[in-house]
């Protein structure tokens, strides 16, 4: 039987005052997130807080696996030992809520204990999070909140630093590791190489176990071997992801700089669109209604301690210094990533991927069409459109090339996901009716749903591909891409080098737009992700 871990707290300021609760449910393998649940409540005391907080994670916990055992964990000693039986309850204003989360789970399947409120911070910043928005007259959203940032970046600071690159943004880190290492002179070791395998070698590299921090969520141990028929594309990226990021920020965005020409004459020749093609990386998303400027890398100055290259030769002059105005890479491929506009199955989050109805945007979509058509407009910047081949694709574009006067290119490797028999249906629906299959995708990439659609893996090598063939068939250019919710979210997720779970922590909504440059070099940068501004008025 699976187990979770739910964390909850609460607060008020005032006690009674202000008030509001936070939740989230865990793995307790990887101690990724599952779920997170808050919100502001209006007036109330610390323990009405406290409760609410609990009933809201154990039904997100109950929503994820309703068979599940689970283990509560929170800085409310009141709380705990109340709904431990040890403590009776006797405020009236808590009895209801004490009833109602005794009635989520089986109590046989529930166990309570207290920690301390250092060891409760991703609930408790939940909770503030709602507070916070309940003061500016609103209530507290997902897409707002960076509770389970907050938590990851707190986990990954004690992580080894990365042995290898788990995606296009940290294969750029260890080119340039291993340019800064090329260019310092002599026989000794740069600071900050790169030590594990180039991005050359990622297809190749030695798979591990996803039970890290950065394992996808409900993740197993995978095994050793890739599997043929995903062609290792996910070897390199599951041996590295507990270790994507190594905590010195300040050193990490050093690193990932993209370096000179005269630099990169050292790094391995793993650069362009080419190379990338040879070994894609992959990503992951779920259903369509589910929830930067380069320039040479700076060559860090030598820390106390820490032994550095032997001074370079007389007769050698030292290479110059490159700021952040380094050689000039020139102008990017930079794609403008745009979600077609709401259906009528978009607001009721129902799973529509390539293999369903394919239906037509609703009259909202077309006005959200019109809307994003004026502000790229306003902008000017567009200066070749390509769509998805799906309708509500076509109909957004139509509506921006209409205003722009461009054609527009259908590229099939910009459909959504096949989501086979869960086409059409809500979360809740294959829940009750494909458990087991739910699960399974949910837990690994490599699953597909059930009914023969497309797993994640196969959705992410496609969207590699087609991103490859496009960079180099636009190089300098601004493109608009009309597409989907798996493909804009692959491409933001390779771009970054982030683990595939982060899937699951962005919001992308109907008619947004992010874009992505990509550099000459092979490096990209993330410049926009879910811009709605022109949709507000």
């Amino acid at each position: 039987m699976r187990e979770v871990v739910v964390e909850a707290d609460g607060g008020s300021r005032g006690n009674p005052g202000p008030a509001g609760y936070g939740a989230v449910v865990l793995d307790p393998a990887t101690g990724e997130t599952l779920a997170e649940a808050a919100e502001y409540i209006g007036v109330a005391t610390n323990n009405v807080a406290e409760y609410k907080g609990l009933v809201a994670g154990l039904k997100a916990a109950r929503e994820l696996f309703p068979d599940a055992t689970v283990h509560v964990r929170m800085d409310s000693k009141l709380v705990v030992e109340q709904m431990s039986g040890r403590w009776k309850i006797k405020h009236p204003d808590m009895k209801p809520l004490a009833a109602e989360a005794g009635r989520v789970f089986p109590a046989g399947r529930v166990r309570y204990e207290w920690i301390p409120r250092e060891r409760n911070k991703h609930a408790d910043r939940l909770a503030n999070e709602a507070m916070d928005a309940g003061k500016r007259g609103r209530q507290w959203e997902p897409s707002a909140s960076t509770a389970g940032l907050d938590a990851s970046a707190a986990r990954n600071a004690a992580a080894p630093a990365p042995s290898g690159p788990p995606g296009d943004a940290t294969a750029g880190a260890a080119r340039a590791r291993a340019a800064l290492a090329g260019s310092s002179g002599g026989g000794g070791t740069a600071t900050g190489a790169a030590t594990g395998p180039t991005a050359g070698t990622r297809a190749g590299a030695p798979a591990g176990s996803a039970t890290g921090p950065g394992a996808w969520p409900g993740a197993v141990s995978r095994p050793a071997t890739p599997d043929a028929a995903d062609d290792g594309l996910f070897a390199a990226e599951e041996a590295l992801t507990a270790s994507v990021a190594s905590g010195d920020f300040e050193a990490e965005a050093g690193a990932l700089a993209p370096v000179g020409h005269a630099a990169r004459a050292h790094a391995p020749a793993t650069d362009g669109p080419a190379a990338r093609a040879a070994a894609p990386g992959v990503g992951a998303d779920a259903a369509e209604g589910a929830p930067p400027a380069p320039g040479g890398a700076v060559a860090p100055p030598p820390a106390a301690g820490r032994a550095t290259a032997p001074a370079a030769r007389p007769e050698a002059p030292a290479a110059p210094r490159q700021g952040w105005a380094g050689p000039d890479m020139g102008a990017p491929a930079t794609f403008v990533l745009l979600r077609h506009g709401e259906t009528a199955l978009t607001p009721e989050k129902r799973f529509s991927g390539s293999g369903g109805s394919d239906p037509e945007l609703s009259a909202a979509g077309l006005r959200q069409a019109e809307a994003v058509a004026e502000a790229l407009a306003a902008r000017g910047t567009i200066q070749e459109i390509v769509s998805s081949p799906l309708t509500r694709c076509r109909q957004t574009a139509g509506a921006v090339a209409a205003r722009l006067g461009l054609d527009v290119r259908i590229e099939q490797g910009l459909r959504e996901t096949d989501f086979g028999a869960w086409e059409g249906l809500t979360f809740g629906e294959v829940r009750e009716r494909h458990p087991e299959d739910l699960d399974a995708w949910l837990a690994s990439p490599k699953a597909a749903p059930t009914g023969g659609g497309e797993s994640f893996a196969t959705v992410a090598r496609r969207v590699a591909a087609t991103r490859d063939r496009l960079t180099a068939a636009y190089a300098g250019r601004t493109v608009l891409l009309v597409t989907h919710v798996t493909p804009i979210k692959t491409l933001v997720r390779l771009a970054l080098g982030a683990p595939p779970e982060s899937l699951f922590r962005m919001e992308l909504s109907a008619a947004s737009i992010s874009a992505v440059a990509y550099y000459a070099d092979g490096n990209a940068s993330v410049r926009l992700l879910n811009d709605t501004s022109h949709l507000r008025g």
